[in-house]
């Protein structure tokens, strides 16, 4: 213990010097020690010792009005204390974009906002009555991160793709299209979402046909030979959620529909031979549509846009339909098909079915949470709150899965002879994290 240099005792006590200057050269002669003085460090002191030094801090505190501290814990603290805001101070600039500094007195702690939590979602995903399963989805939770001066906006990304012919298209669109759009979003700083989308899906479609002619084996039922592999596309229907927005993107027959307000609001329209704009497109490129079991595009494709089908160009189009909708506090969920639910469910039974199954698990009843004794609401916590065991009353992904499974169920039990794949994305917004 080191020796703290004062002057004399009395004479302090009696000028009574100002507090500021005292703590000046208190301050300063506080780190006065040998070196050899600061290498000593008894193992052992007596308790006689202690009680001596505790009694003679407290009377210098009382006649001083200044909390004495010994060299080597002043010191270690003050330094601490000095790199803490250093590091706070650095952490806050690098959030900003600005110069790291240190400044005197206290930094100013900007707070920093979490403006969105990762959205609760399910999958699921059957082959049902066909051989071969040709539906792939893709799931990039914060793919993209944009962070401004008080707020972190991360983005989320859900795909589902619905092969025909073949399932190697379908899987390279899970493989690439997130990182295309990723791209995009990361080059456009004014965000427009339909010419992004459009960039994106038309290198897809490029970087899909040159995969095709440059790949010389494959593990799929074509194996890439040619013609058979002309014949090989996908549909794919893109939702990218912000904070502020849902963005889809549809080339194809699959399809987005939002429940707001417990009413569903379709938020793309399927891409069918026989839809008016869609038939006057194909004819006036020289296509036709002959009716073979439903409309079809040269008798062949039951879709008039996908990606691939280098044969069917440019009758059957690569480009997407954009829509870009305002999330608003009614927003409840939104449900990711291919066609295989919509052709044998309506956009009102789907969304009916996962609403009055996510009421159920997050024990809303139909606006009024279920009374349950205390032994059920112990239950329900545990089966129904966040991934850890959160509050009652919150919708889980485990919720979001089972959702989304009923879906393909009911699905198969309409007879549907396609490949079913289902995301139940939850929206509600929940309470948002705030960062000091």
């Amino acid at each position: 213990m080191s020796d703290i240099c004062y002057e004399d005792d009395a004479l302090s006590c009696e000028t009574r010097p100002s507090w500021s200057s005292r703590r000046r050269r208190i301050g300063v002669q506080r780190c006065r020690m040998s070196p050899s003085e600061m290498k000593q460090t008894p193992a052992v002191e007596d308790t006689e010792g202690i009680y001596k030094r505790n009694k003679q801090e407290e009377y210098d505190f009382m006649n001083c009005a200044s909390p004495p501290r010994s060299s080597a814990e002043g010191c270690s603290e003050g330094v601490e204390s000095l790199l803490l805001d250093g590091e706070i101070r650095r952490d806050e600039n690098n959030i900003s974009g600005e110069n790291s500094s240190v400044t005197g007195g206290v930094p100013y702690k900007k707070t920093v906002r979490e403006t969105d939590a990762r959205p609760r979602y399910g999958v699921a995903s059957v082959c049902g009555r066909r051989r071969d399963m040709e539906d792939t989805v893709a799931i990039h939770p914060s793919f993209v991160r944009k962070q401004t001066e008080f707020s972190r906006a991360r983005w989320h990304y859900f795909g589902i793709y619905d092969g025909h012919g073949c399932s190697h298209v379908a899987s390279r669109c899970k493989e690439r299209l997130h990182e295309l759009v990723q791209e995009e979003a990361l080059a456009d700083k004014n965000e427009e979402w339909k010419k992004m989308m459009e960039r994106s899906f038309t290198r897809m479609d490029k970087e899909a046909v040159r995969w095709e002619e440059t790949v010389m084996s494959a593990n799929c039922k074509c194996e890439l030979q040619t013609p058979n592999c002309d014949a090989v596309g996908s549909t794919a229907v893109v939702s990218v959620i912000t904070p502020e927005k849902i963005i889809v993107a549809n080339c194809g027959d699959s399809r987005a529909v939002l429940c707001r307000n417990g009413k569903p609001v379709p938020l793309s329209t399927d891409h069918k031979p026989d839809r008016p704009d869609e038939l006057d497109r194909i004819q006036e490129a020289g296509g036709r549509v002959i009716y073979w079991d439903g409309p079809r595009v040269l008798g062949v494709l039951a879709t008039s846009r996908a990606i691939g089908d280098n044969y069917l160009k440019p009758y059957v189009s690569s480009e997407p339909e954009v829509t870009v909708t305002d999330r608003t506090e009614e927003d409840e969920f939104m449900i990711l098909a291919s066609d295989g639910l919509w052709d044998v469910v309506t956009n009102e039974a789907a969304c009916a079915t996962v609403q009055m199954y996510l009421n159920k698990k997050g024990g809303r009843g139909g606006g009024r949470r279920r009374e349950a004794t205390e032994c059920e609401e112990r239950k329900e916590e545990k089966a129904v709150g966040s991934r850890k065991n959160g509050k009652r009353g919150e919708i889980t992904d485990k919720a979001c899965t089972e959702a989304s499974v009923l879906l393909t169920k009911l699905a198969l039990a309409k007879h549907s002879c396609d490949n079913v794949s289902v995301v139940v994305i939850e929206l509600s917004r929940r309470r948002k994290k705030h960062v000091a």
